[in-house]
């Protein structure tokens, strides 16, 4: 669990050395995603953190989010309540909400289930989709206020969830699946492979592209480099998506 807390906690800690350097107006600049600005986005993951530390200390919101027929209303909930904030407050929501997460992962053993919306999951994966949010919803803030953003090793954890997660995007497009082995170039040229080794399905290219076409930041045919070597595989990249 320390190595992809760490990585969590300087994901976190990224994004909020940038927002430091925002001026007011900037918190209200629209971001890619329609409808949100970056006190929008910011608004939406200290509320994700807050149902995300609600699960794990046994809380009772969790079922609200588990039972609701419009997921996208009750996080619009959260994102009104932001707009009615100073931005420092939105920031310190946020970090409040985040450490809450933090502290009771690091008691925990990487395989010990933790409860979530869609089903259980091992604590160590639990983790690794809060670092997700966090870098997938940066790139949209990154984006809003132009600012270019190098890849850090700590992509591998969402080309991994990427990965990890094609079962049930296949599943979600009515689609069988089958297994698919992704081998991507991560930065400094280190290579990430997940996937079994005797199967002829595979994806290759960079990791930026892979891990940006999970989150649903780029489309397909933005992601010139990346390979599909069968057709399963260039399935694969038409309906991964790693859920934020």
């Amino acid at each position: 669990m320390r190595e992809i807390l760490s990585d969590l906690v300087a994901e976190q800690q990224f994004l909020d050395q940038f927002l430091q350097r925002l001026g007011p107006k900037e918190w209200d600049r629209p971001t890619p995603t329609k409808g949100w600005s970056v006190r929008d986005t910011i608004s939406h993951l200290a509320d994700s953190a807050e149902l995300a530390a609600d699960a794990l200390n046994g809380g009772v919101r969790l079922e609200v989010y588990k039972t609701a027929s419009d997921l996208d209303s009750l996080r619009q909930e959260a994102v009104k309540r932001g707009r009615k904030m100073r931005y420092q407050d939105v920031i310190e929501w946020w970090r409040g909400g985040r450490a809450k997460v933090v502290e009771p992962l690091s008691r925990m053993d990487a395989d010990e289930r933790v409860d979530w919306i869609a089903g259980s999951m091992k604590a160590r994966t639990f983790a690794t989709v809060r670092l997700l949010e966090t870098w997938a919803h940066g790139l949209d803030i990154y984006a809003a206020m132009k600012h270019p953003i190098e890849d850090t090793p700590r992509l591998r954890h969402i080309c991994f969830l990427g990965w990890k997660t094609l079962p049930y995007a296949f599943k979600m497009a009515d689609m069988d699946y089958t297994p698919i082995r992704v081998e991507v170039m991560g930065p400094g040229y280190a290579k990430w492979v997940y996937g079994p080794a005797d199967t002829d399905q595979v994806i290759k290219g960079p990791a930026g592209e892979f891990a940006r076409l999970a989150v649903r930041r780029i489309k397909r045919k933005d992601a010139k480099n990346l390979k599909a070597i069968g057709e399963q595989a260039e399935l694969a990249l038409e309906v991964v998506h790693a859920d934020v």
